[in-house]
Order: C-alpha cells, then sequence, then structure tokens
C-alpha cells in the first residue's frame, strides 16, 4: 500500500514539475515573439522612415559655402 502511494505522490510532483517547465517555455516563447516583431516594427520603421538628417547637413553645407564665398569677394 505505501508502494502505490509513492508513486501516486512522485506521479503529482512530476506533474507539477512539468507545469511549471511548461509555464516557464511559454513565458519564453512569448517575450521572444514579442521582441521579434518589436525588431521586425522598427526595421520597418526605419527603411521607410525619411532622413531629415542627411537634408539638413546639405543645407549646411550650402549656407557655410556661401558664407565663405561672400567674405572673399
Amino acid at each position: 500500500m505505501n508502494v502505490k502511494i509513492d508513486e501516486l505522490i512522485a506521479a503529482l510532483t512530476k506533474k507539477e514539475e512539468e507545469k511549471q517547465k511548461n509555464t516557464v517555455l511559454w513565458v519564453l516563447a512569448i517575450i521572444g515573439a514579442v521582441a521579434a516583431v518589436a525588431g521586425i516594427a522598427f526595421a520597418v520603421y526605419r527603411f521607410f522612415a525619411p532622413d531629415y538628417l542627411e537634408d539638413f547637413e546639405e543645407d549646411f553645407d550650402d549656407d557655410f559655402d556661401d558664407y565663405f564665398e561672400d567674405e572673399e569677394e
């Protein structure tokens, strides 16, 4: 009789451990999926977003060159 009780307790303990492992696995899978979606969204944003800094630098260079051309005259 003690053997049956020990087997039952061992089976319940094993089931609880598997449940905990399964929960951890699901949490990690959800975190990974959210990170993947965020990475893809950021990549799409960077691809489609205009580069305003490039235009600013070109305008600045033009103004800077004009300033020195005016001084030389």
